[in-house]
């Protein structure tokens, strides 16, 4: 077992969130919800629209792809939130939600560009984004350097450390929202965290 968990955040990153802080009303929310009250639907919309958001554009990278999978994230939460059973944790229902739709279109469109290389419609060779969404945001270098470094890391080490270093999952939380071993996340993370500063470092 590496025992990366316990490492220091990278200088720069994004703040932590506080993990816990929402669980006493998100769980009041939810029981009005599942009594049809759309108000609790709008505020749990309200309260986890942007970090939802955030979360899925720094892990596709792709700020219009983030805004449609987070509208379809909440459309579940809409469609399915009356059979939620009391007791869940909606954080990490959210969050495990967001992800597993983004590894789904992940896969259709990685099976859309094997169709189209096939009929010859497709480089082989994908032309390489030099800019992603983030070097537009009003930030600093760091912060921009950051963004960089995280779209760099393939994508099972980068959810890793968005969800232990920028959403505050604990390791364990984070395995379970991403259907893994506490102890393949913990390897997943502190690689990541390790290519992380090796990126960094490289800039």
């Amino acid at each position: 077992m590496d025992g990366g968990e316990s490492e220091a955040v990278p200088r720069g990153a994004p703040p932590r969130a506080d993990p816990e802080g929402r669980a006493d009303e998100d769980a009041a929310l939810l029981a009005a919800l599942r009594l049809g009250e759309r108000a609790a639907f709008d505020a749990l919309y309200d309260a986890w629209r942007p970090r939802v958001f955030a979360f899925l554009a720094r892990l596709s990278g792709d700020r219009l792809l983030a805004e449609d999978l987070m509208q379809e994230t909440f459309l579940k939460l809409a469609r399915h939130g009356r059979d939620l059973p009391p007791g869940t944790h909606l954080r990490r229902w959210l969050f495990t939600v967001a992800r597993n739709l983004f590894i789904d279109q992940r896969r259709r469109a990685l099976l859309d560009v094997d169709r189209l290389r096939e009929l010859r419609l497709w480089p082989s060779r994908p032309r390489r984004v030099e800019e992603t969404p983030f070097d537009l945001a009003e930030a600093g270098e760091t912060r921009r350097r950051l963004e960089g470094a995280l779209l760099g890391l393939p994508v099972k080490h980068r959810e890793a450390v968005l969800l232990v270093c920028v959403e505050g999952f604990s390791p364990a939380e984070a395995a379970e929202a991403l259907g893994v071993k506490p102890a393949a996340l913990r390897q997943r993370l502190a690689r990541g965290r390790k290519m992380l500063r090796e990126a960094l470092e490289a800039r």
